[in-house]
């Protein structure tokens, strides 16, 4: 019986069977086989995960909101709706795919395909489990920064190659909001790579578990960042400015629909699940939980971590009013920003401490933790006075130009 028959039921850890299996192909098989094998194995594992998970979500989504908003949510097609994302589905598939006379063909119609690309490539670089990981990089927070920027090239060729004026301006938006927030977003991500002193993923998992700690606790004001930050690369609300619902139009996918529009709302998804896999791993220890990994297969504990988090951006949605977007711009540069900046100096200035001293790690980290949080929460409250967002004196008690304009304020002429 061949190795891999006899490992499938080893659910603690998927690789050994798929390991195993890919070496009885090269001893079977020519040389090149298990390489290809492997490829579309890993490709086929990515896609197998991310568009059954992005079916249930879209329903669970959608009923959650209906809740916050005191409605039901999808409740026909389907036992409890659970099917309205299918319907929804086939409806897109059969609608007409529109392209405008004057629009640049080829590139408006590569947009919605590019789109997917990078949220799919992440989940080639994150480990999933003890040697489950496609691709297992040593530069693997590199390449996620990498991957990250490009959405923001995918964005304009959409909106440029429409050759409609409000989708132009919808990228441009989206383009300035992602370039803002690609800043403390990598900042973010430079704090655990001090902490960890690698940029493997993998390896920072490790250090986790090794430690038996979570960067949750060590970075509590850089995963708060990054999860703003990522809230903005997949534009979700309340920071999808460029095609909120209340919008004239769409942003940079006016001009899109059918099939095409379904590539951008899918793509929407699996860049949530990117981001909530990215937080999972280097923030919230990814398949390794204080020792359970031994009973419970670290797939599942990644998976449960991974939809928890894009459960964080669903409640979010439904609770957070939508800011503008002078509002969104200012709040990445006036004060994200340097907050990122000072958590990577306080970062640090602590790894040189905890390196020169060699001090204990039992007792150092806890102290790290509690030092951070802290001050966490002194930089964002004084930063904010300073700013002046927490003096109701300083804010505004009207619209601006109301005095010009004549109009009526509490029953008195302006």
């Amino acid at each position: 019986m061949p190795l891999f028959l006899a490992q499938w039921w080893d659910l603690r850890d998927l690789g050994n069977a798929a390991g195993a299996f890919l070496e009885w192909l090269g001893d079977w098989g020519p040389d090149w086989l298990p390489y290809t094998v492997s490829a579309i194995v890993g490709c086929l594992a990515i896609v197998l995960f991310l568009v059954p998970s992005q079916f249930v979500f879209a329903w669970a989504e959608r009923r959650l909101i209906g809740r916050i908003q005191s409605r039901l949510g999808p409740n026909r097609v389907g036992p409890f709706g659970l099917l309205q994302t299918v319907a929804d589905t086939i409806k897109l598939l059969t609608k007409e795919a529109i392209t405008t006379r004057n629009a640049d063909r080829w590139v408006f119609w590569l947009a919605p395909v590019v789109v997917l690309v990078p949220s799919v490539v992440v989940f080639a670089v994150l480990p999933f489990g003890e040697g489950m990981i496609v691709a297992d990089l040593n530069v693997g927070v590199l390449f996620l920064a990498a991957v990250g920027s490009v959405n923001a090239i995918v964005v304009f060729m959409a909106g440029w190659s429409s050759n409609n004026k409000f989708a132009l301006l919808g990228a441009m938006r989206e383009v300035a909001m992602l370039i803002s927030y690609e800043i403390p977003q990598v900042l973010a991500l430079l704090g655990v790579v001090i902490f960890t002193n690698t940029m493997s993923l993998g390896g920072i998992v490790r250090w986790q578990d090794h430690y038996n700690t979570w960067l949750l606790f060590l970075q509590p004001l850089a995963v708060v960042v990054y999860l703003i930050a990522g809230s903005v690369e997949i534009n979700r609300t309340p920071t999808d400015i460029a095609e909120a619902e209340s919008e004239i139009v769409a942003g940079y996918h006016t001009e899109y629909s059918g099939i095409k529009f379904g590539f951008f709302y899918a793509g929407e998804y699996f860049g949530g699940f990117a981001i909530a896999a990215i937080v999972a791993t280097l923030y919230l220890g990814g398949w390794s939980l204080w020792g359970l990994e031994e009973w419970v297969p670290g797939w599942i504990i990644f998976l449960a971590k991974l939809y928890a988090v894009f459960w964080l951006f669903m409640w979010m949605r439904g609770t957070l009013p939508r800011l503008r977007i002078d509002q969104l711009m200012g709040f990445a540069w006036k004060f994200l920003l340097p907050l990122t900046l000072i958590n990577i100096f306080v970062v640090g200035l602590e790894v040189l401490l905890w390196q020169e001293n060699d001090l204990a790690a039992g007792v150092v980290l806890p102290a790290f933790a509690v030092t951070n949080l802290v001050l966490a929460v002194v930089l964002t409250v004084a930063w904010a006075r300073l700013l002046g967002h927490a003096r109701p004196g300083l804010r505004p008690r009207r619209a601006r130009l109301m005095q010009e304009l004549g109009a009526i304020v509490y029953g008195q002429e302006s």
